[in-house]
C-alpha cells in the first residue's frame, strides 16, 4: 500500500510541472490528445480481461472503488483541478505537501462534476461493446482496470473546463452576451468546431490501430487483428467523450461570469 502512494505521488509531481506552464487553447489541445493514449491503453488493458460480471455486485465494486479513491485523495490526487472524483463525498484530506496548482479556472469549476452521467455510460453502454463473455476470478484486477479507465476518461470530459476557459479568454467579446443571455445552444454551436472534432475521431481510430494491433513473427498471418476494436475508439469519441466535453464546456461557461 505504502509503495503505491509513493508511486501515486511521483506520478502526481510529473503532472505538477504541467500544471505550472499557462493554459492556452493549443497547449489545452496538446493535452488532450495526450490523454487519448492513455485511454486507449486503457481500453485494452481492460478488454484483455472477460466481463466478470461478479465484479459488478454493487457493494462489492463502489467498496474497490471508493476505498482506492480515498487512498488516492490522501496521495493529494484530487487537489489537483483536473482531477474530478466519482466518491467526492468520501475523501479524506490530503497527507502530502500542499502544490500551488494554476488558478487558471473561473473557481465555478469545482462545481462541476458530471461524473454520474460517466459513470452510468461506463458500465451500461460501453463495456458490453468491447468486453468479451466469461469470467476468470480476477475480479480485483477488474475493478482495477475499470477504475483506471473511468478517471482517464472522467479527465478528459472534464478538461472541458480549460478547453472553455482558454476559448473564452480568445473571444471574450463573443461568449459574454450569450454567457448573460444564458442561450446554451447558442454557446453550443460557438464553441464547437466540427473540422476539429472529425480529426479527433480520425485520429484515435488510427492510433488505436496502431496501439492495439497484435505484433507477430509469423510473416504468413494474413489480416489484421487489435486488441481493442478500433471502431470502438472512434465511437466512444464521437457518441460520448466529445458531447459530454462540450456539456461541460457549457456548464463552465455558464458560471464564468458569476
Amino acid at each position: 500500500m505504502m509503495v503505491g502512494l509513493v508511486v501515486l505521488v511521483l506520478m502526481l509531481a510529473c503532472c505538477n510541472e504541467v500544471a505550472k506552464a499557462e493554459y492556452t487553447l493549443d497547449s489545452a489541445r496538446e493535452c488532450l490528445a495526450r490523454q487519448e493514449d492513455t485511454i486507449i491503453f486503457g481500453l485494452i488493458e481492460r478488454g484483455r480481461l472477460p466481463f466478470n460480471a461478479p465484479t459488478y455486485n454493487y457493494t462489492f465494486l463502489t467498496f474497490l472503488l471508493r476505498d482506492s479513491e480515498a487512498i488516492q485523495a490522501k496521495a493529494g490526487r484530487y487537489t489537483n483541478p483536473e482531477e474530478n472524483p466519482f466518491f467526492p463525498e468520501n475523501l479524506p484530506p490530503s497527507v502530502v505537501p500542499h502544490y500551488p496548482f494554476s488558478e487558471f479556472l473561473h473557481p465555478a469549476a469545482a462545481l462541476i462534476n458530471i461524473n454520474k452521467d460517466i459513470w452510468k455510460l461506463y458500465f451500461h453502454e460501453l463495456l458490453p461493446m468491447f468486453v468479451a463473455s466469461g469470467d476468470d476470478g480476477n475480479y480485483a484486477q477488474t475493478a482495477a482496470a475499470d477504475l483506471s479507465l473511468l478517471q482517464a476518461i472522467s479527465r478528459r470530459i472534464h478538461y472541458g473546463k480549460f478547453v472553455a476557459e482558454a476559448k473564452f479568454r480568445e473571444s471574450p467579446q463573443c461568449y459574454k452576451p450569450l454567457i448573460r443571455a444564458k442561450d446554451r445552444e447558442a454557446l453550443m454551436k460557438l464553441l464547437t468546431s466540427e473540422s476539429v472534432e472529425k480529426m479527433v475521431v480520425k485520429r484515435v481510430k488510427k492510433k488505436a490501430m496502431v496501439f492495439g494491433q497484435e505484433v507477430t513473427l509469423d510473416r504468413d498471418v494474413k489480416g489484421k487483428k487489435y486488441k481493442v476494436d478500433p471502431s470502438v475508439v472512434s465511437l466512444l469519441y464521437q457518441k460520448w467523450i466529445i458531447p459530454l466535453t462540450k456539456i461541460v464546456e457549457v456548464e463552465y461557461l455558464l458560471r464564468r461570469l458569476h
